[in-house]
Parts: structure tokens; C-alpha cells; sequence
């Protein structure tokens, strides 16, 4: 490996190397069962995905603001674990750990963006829950098809033109000392560390983009559930509390699942020194791993779904049965 940190001549302005080593993790006995494990997950989440997609398409009842935002939601798991899954698994189970300048670029920026935009879509789906509790009333005012349209459209304006301007960044980046990626993936914040020039600007859109896309709509979510509990203790019926609370189960497990692992190794990160195999791992789980639940909670955990997925299923049994 010390050939790959060999130091480049000092008066080079700008070292852009034709490819970087992801280095992943190391001196891990049978570490390919975890990539195969990964296999398994990436298969589950295309299929769960589909599955949540395909119903909320067919089924008129769901083709609402919330479902509309739960549909995008699935669009970004798939599109973040496919991101993110096959590249691991050609990386490190068949020994390909070497990518092109380019192609590093590129997957830094669609492994980063699908991740900010599970975030926002979270808080998208708080805020639909937040109106329909709060300001029932006027639920069908606030909270449109088209107006929900319009705020994931204005997320994924956000999240791109973070990423875009942190991406652009790391093309300005000199890197003479070492081309050796300690991570899973062309992760932003080992790249520019390891850079031997000024990378400020790089640390700078580290932490907005943290804090932006990842801490406001956590702390935005917090918020609405505090407002969310403040309504219900309002409420005279425990039933219409324990109603209403229901359909915010799914939301919670599915925020819950997202921020926690996130914000755990985050918080470890600042207070101790956390060897890399273990934040590799946690960090790969916690990308990897709510993209596969999601679909299978919002099945399970969801009255709406189960009735759309029970209706489909009568629907088909009696078209076949005219078709005898």
C-alpha cells in the first residue's frame, strides 16, 4: 500500500490522480459473507420498493399528497441503495477497490445526494403529518397533490446545489500524498482530508451541508412532533388520540431508523476515536439498511396500504374468475 501514498513532486500546483483506492475495510476475516449479506439487502430493497410503488400507482385511494411523498420516498431509497450497493459489492467482493477520477466524483455525488434526499423527504412527510393533526380543518387546503409536488421538487433543488457546489469543491483539491480512500465509497469527507492543499472551502460545505440537510430536518421533525403531542393532549377522546397517533407510527420508525445511526456515530465521532472497520460498518448499515425497512413498514404498519394491497388482491381474484 505505500506505493499508493508515494508524495509527488512539491512544486506540482494541481494533483488530480487518474484513480483513488477505496480501501474499505481491513483485516476482517470473512469479510465478503458482509458483502453478500449486501446482495441480499439491495434485492429486498428493489423488490419492497417496487412492491410500494406499484400499489401506491394502482391504487386511486393512495394518490394522495402524503402517499405522493412516500412514492418519492421509495424513488430515492432505490435510487440511493443503487447508487451505493452494486459499486460496494464490484469493489470489494471481486476485488475491483481501484475507480477512475471521474467516476469517484460521480459517485460521491449520488451517494451523497440520495442520502440528504432520504432527510428531506422525512421532513416532507412530518410536515404532512404536523397539518393533518394540527390544522385538520384545513389539511385539504394547506396540503395539495400539486403542493406537495412542488416542495419535493424544491428539495431536490436544495440537496443537488449542495452537493453540486461540494462535488465542484473536490475538483479543486491537490492530492500528492495519498490516493488510499478510508472508506466504503468516494465519501466526500476522507477525500478532502487527505488533500495537501487548502480544503476549507471543502470543510465548510461539509458542515452546511450537515447541518442543512440532515440536523435542521431532524430538529424540524422534533419540532412537529412536539406541536404533534401538544394537539393530541387537546383532544378529549383517548380513542381519536391513539387514532390520530397511528398514522404517525410508520413515520416515527422510519425517522427513527434513519437519524439514530447517523447521529450515534456523529456524536462517537466528536467524543472518541472510532476505529475505521467500525464507522465503515455502522455507516454502510445505516445507508444500506432503512431503504430495505421502509417499504416494509409503511406495508405493515399502515392501515391505508394494507387496505389498498387487500383491495388489489380481491380485484385481481375476481377478474380471473371472470376470465374462467
Amino acid at each position: 500500500m505505500s506505493s499508493l501514498n508515494s508524495t509527488l513532486p512539491p512544486n506540482v500546483s494541481l494533483v488530480q490522480p487518474q484513480f483513488f483506492y477505496i480501501n474499505g475495510l481491513s483485516n476482517i476475516p470473512y469479510v465478503k459473507y458482509y458483502y453478500i449479506f449486501l446482495c441480499f439487502v439491495f434485492t429486498v430493497t428493489l423488490l419492497g420498493n417496487s412492491f410500494i410503488m406499484f400499489i401506491i400507482y394502482m391504487e386511486q385511494s393512495l394518490h394522495t399528497p402524503k402517499y405522493v411523498a412516500v412514492f418519492h420516498l421509495a424513488v430515492v431509497d432505490m435510487c440511493g441503495s443503487t447508487a451505493l450497493i452494486p459499486k460496494m459489492i464490484e469493489t470489494f467482493l471481486f476485488d475491483s477497490q481501484f475507480i477512475t477520477y471521474e467516476g469517484c466524483l460521480a459517485n460521491m455525488f449520488f451517494v451523497h445526494l440520495f442520502t440528504f434526499m432520504q432527510s428531506l423527504t422525512l421532513l416532507a412527510l412530518a410536515y404532512d403529518r404536523f397539518v393533518a393533526i394540527c390544522f385538520p380543518l384545513k389539511y385539504h387546503i394547506i396540503i395539495t397533490t400539486t403542493g406537495m409536488g412542488k416542495i419535493l421538487a424544491g428539495i431536490w433543488i436544495l440537496a443537488a446545489g449542495v452537493v453540486i457546489v461540494g462535488v465542484g469543491f473536490t475538483t479543486r483539491l491537490s492530492f500528492c500524498k495519498s490516493i488510499v480512500i478510508d472508506s466504503y465509497f468516494c465519501d466526500h469527507g476522507p477525500i478532502y482530508r487527505m488533500s495537501c492543499n487548502d480544503n476549507f472551502p471543502n470543510y465548510v460545505m461539509a458542515k452546511i451541508g450537515t447541518t442543512i440537510l440532515l440536523a435542521a430536518p431532524l430538529t424540524l421533525i422534533l419540532s412537529s412532533y412536539v406541536c404533534i403531542i401538544v394537539a393530541l393532549l387537546k383532544i378529549a377522546s383517548e380513542e381519536e388520540r391513539i387514532k390520530a397517533m397511528k398514522t404517525c407510527t410508520s413515520h416515527l420508525i422510519l425517522v427513527a431508523m434513519f437519524y439514530l445511526p447517523i447521529s450515534a456515530i456523529y456524536i462517537a465521532a466528536n467524543i472518541t476515536n472510532i476505529h475505521p472497520n467500525t464507522r465503515i460498518i455502522s455507516t454502510s448499515l445505516s445507508s444500506t439498511i432503512p431503504p430495505m425497512m421502509n417499504p416494509i413498514i409503511y406495508t405493515i404498519k399502515t392501515d391505508e396500504v394494507i387496505k389498498a394491497v387487500k383491495k388489489f388482491h380481491e380485484r385481481n381474484k375476481t377478474i380471473k374468475k371472470q376470465n374462467l
